[in-house]
């Protein structure tokens, strides 16, 4: 009998590596010819999933974590007719069916046949999400193949650039969505709230997108000493009383013509208290007025760990009175990743950028996963990709 192993969500914060069934071609006890089982090289580690890992969600113990997948294909369903095996392809975090109306639309992000409960979308290894396993295991089955995979064109071209490739998953297109959402331009002077993965792939992206001048807030010094090592610049927020004073000393003016949430519902306040709506309402407190924010922190629409009664049924005291007032544009939501990746492998693939560098990414074994979840949640300036097989060097 096949083997599998995979990082398993036992509680707050509690992980374990376990023995986890091998992927069947079927979900929930329909079957997925349409699917097709990979044998994972590389699966990341996503701020996201550390939100559940903390007991800020209703994600049940037992759930096998990971959304962030690239892989080789192994074995394919019956209605499979592009992908074929030994193929090496990234897995857009978004499960997305092709058919339904918002598929058809491009809104991949919120495929309406994927996930049985009231939300739309669906994710692999997330609460919520349509009870899709996730990928931070040896071996994974994913649906709808032929429509969500995205197949790197040269094999080995491609596993000499894996660790910027494995990022096509979820962090560098969801940062690129945030610059795109905030209309970042050539000549844009942006701020990006939060120097995690997510914040740092936007940065980089805002830069491959012509920005002029990117600066990057955060409250830890070691992410913003990365933010600085491709050239941002930066805003010690647990030293700085007032933000537009501090972005005043660097282009002249207390504001900016765009600015990016990377942060989301676990946000704090520059003494390190938690203030869930703290980035929202700075972004819009520094955007001029007319422009547009990126929102793509998460937020959830309940946070069960919350020490606020109104955070835990989502609910947060956002300052939309300044927002109207100013005319600001507001793009939430999960990044349609099959709108960028094709584009930003390319950019990859052709040496326009290294976002695994930006990222500052560190590969791990799958035995060292957990001890690498407890490093990421203490703030390491990581981006941790987990190698089951030892396969990327």
């Amino acid at each position: 009998m096949k083997q599998n192993r995979g990082v398993v969500y036992k509680g707050p914060n509690l992980v374990e590596v376990q023995t986890i069934d091998y992927p069947k071609l079927e979900h929930n006890g329909r079957n997925c010819p349409h699917g097709v089982i990979l044998k994972v090289i590389a699966t990341n580690i996503c701020g996201s999933d550390q939100h559940m890992v903390r007991g800020r969600t209703s994600a049940p113990s037992g759930l096998v974590l990971g959304h962030e997948i690239t892989g080789e294909v192994i074995e394919i369903g019956s209605d499979v007719e592009f992908i074929k095996q030994g193929d090496l392809v990234s897995v857009p975090f978004n499960i997305a069916c092709g058919r339904c109306r918002n598929c058809k639309a491009g809104q991949t992000s919120i495929c309406l046949t994927t996930n049985e409960s009231s939300i739309a979308g669906a994710a692999y290894g997330y609460v919520d999400m349509g009870g899709w396993i996730g990928g931070q295991a040896e071996y994974v089955m994913v649906p709808y193949a032929d429509f969500n995979l995205l197949k790197f064109p040269n094999k080995e071209r491609a596993m000499e650039k894996i660790k910027d490739l494995a990022l096509l998953s979820d962090v560098f297109p969801t940062g690129f969505h945030g610059a795109v959402q905030a209309n970042v331009g050539p000549g844009s002077i942006v701020y990006v709230a939060g120097a995690g993965p997510i914040g740092l792939a936007c940065a980089a992206s805002c830069q491959l997108l012509g920005a002029a001048c990117v600066i990057v807030g955060d409250l830890k010094k070691a992410r913003l000493a990365q933010a600085s090592s491709f050239g941002c610049y930066t805003v010690d927020l647990s030293t700085t009383d007032s933000l537009p004073d501090a972005i005043e000393k660097i282009v002249g003016v207390r504001e900016v013509d765009s600015a990016i949430d990377c942060v989301g519902f676990e946000a704090k306040n520059n003494s390190f208290e938690e203030h869930a709506p703290a980035v929202l309402n700075t972004i819009m407190r520094v955007a001029r007025a007319g422009s547009s924010l990126g929102i793509v922190g998460l937020y959830v629409p309940n946070d069960p760990g919350s020490h606020d009664a109104s955070a835990r049924q989502g609910e947060l005291a956002v300052r939309i009175g300044l927002g109207w007032a100013k005319s600001l544009s507001l793009h939430t939501g999960q990044t349609p990743v099959m709108r960028y990746n094709r584009q930003l492998m390319n950019c990859i693939l052709y040496d326009k950028i290294e976002i695994a560098k930006a990222v500052n990414v560190e590969v791990v074994s799958l035995d060292d996963a957990v001890k690498a979840y407890h490093e990421f949640d203490n703030g390491a300036p990581k981006k941790f990709i987990v190698d089951p097989h030892g396969l990327i060097r």
